[in-house]
Order: C-alpha cells, then sequence, then structure tokens
C-alpha cells in the first residue's frame, strides 16, 4: 500500500511513514548530531526496535489532516532524507496555560544537510497548517543549533525570545 502523500514540493514528497522506513529512521536518530538537539534529555536510538515503534507512533498522530510527523522523501531518488511535524506544542513546562501554540519542526540526516531540504520541507508544512486553517505556527530550537536557527531565519520567522515553556529546555521561541 502506498503512503498518503500530505503535500509535495519542487524537489520533496512529504509522506506518512512506512515499514520500509525503519532503518532509514533508526540511521537518522542513531547519530548524536541529530538527536543532541531533541527533547528535553537528548538521546539516541539503540536499536532497530525502536525504529519500528516511533513509526507506528508517528502514524497514529498522523490521523489528524492538519497535524503530523512525516517522511521527507527527494523526489530524484526515493531518499528520505528526514521529518518534518507540524504539531500542537505539548503543555507549558513553566505552569503558564496553554494557548494552542502548534510547532512546526525538522530533524534531517546528516548526507541530506547544507542543500536547503530542512527549509523547503518546513515551508511546505507552514503553508499545508495555513491552508488548514492555522493562523500562526512556532519554532523551538535550542540556541546553540546554528543550522536551524538559520531555517527560521531563511522561512522568515519572527524571534520572540528565549523560553523555557516548552519541553523542559531553554529554547529559541520564533513565529510565523
Amino acid at each position: 500500500m502506498d503512503p498518503k502523500v500530505v503535500y509535495e514540493t519542487d524537489r520533496l514528497m512529504v509522506r506518512d511513514w512506512v515499514d520500509t522506513d525503519e532503518d532509514r529512521v533508526f540511521d537518522i536518530y542513531r547519530r548524536w548530531e541529530v538527536s543532541r538537539w531533541l527533547g528535553a534529555e537528548p538521546r539516541v536510538m539503540t536499536d532497530r526496535g525502536a525504529a519500528t515503534k516511533v513509526i507506528a507512533r508517528w502514524n497514529e498522530r498522523n490521523q489528524d489532516s492538519t497535524y503530523g510527523v512525516w517522511a521527507v522523501e527527494e523526489r530524484s531518488t526515493g531518499t528520505v532524507a528526514g521529518t518534518v511535524l507540524l504539531v500542537p506544542l505539548p503543555e507549558p513546562s513553566d505552569g503558564t496555560a496553554s494557548k494552542g501554540e502548534v510547532e512546526v519542526g525538522w530533524h534531517f540526516h546528516p548526507d541530506s544537510w547544507g542543500r536547503g531540504l530542512a527549509t523547503e520541507a518546513a515551508r511546505g508544512a507552514i503553508g499545508h497548517g495555513f491552508t488548514a486553517g492555522l493562523s500562526q505556527i512556532h519554532a523551538v530550537v535550542r540556541p546553540d543549533n546554528a543550522a536551524s536557527l538559520a531555517v527560521c531565519h531563511r522561512l522568515t520567522m519572527r524571534p520572540i525570545g528565549r523560553t523555557s515553556r516548552w519541553y523542559g529546555a531553554e529554547l529559541e521561541a520564533f513565529l510565523i
């Protein structure tokens, strides 16, 4: 069965995950240079079985047509370059009330870095969100993640300052 395609860009097809993506998911998230930026307590994926479980979890989230955690596949090669997500931000960790904020994010394999693929995928996710009726979208980035900070600037996202509101970590927040 072919995966559901969420949107396409000039170079990318953004789609649901399939079981055959397991090795690539494991290869992306087993790398410290990728995983070090993710979560309150970053850690690498340690086995392929974890990739199977995370694919199932992501595809469960993808049931809503607005939100999801999707595979970013290069159309020219069929290679999964990484992940793009458009999801509600978690309940704030700073004790303030949730305002229904939504986040765009990206995680790419190092062999896909430096070619504008994260910016292209995120731009498509933002467009998808706005088409679905969202009025604003956030990005949250660790302050020393220069590559993701640059993506936010290329997306013309407005910096709104440092916050510990989400994920139990101090992050740079952006808004578009």
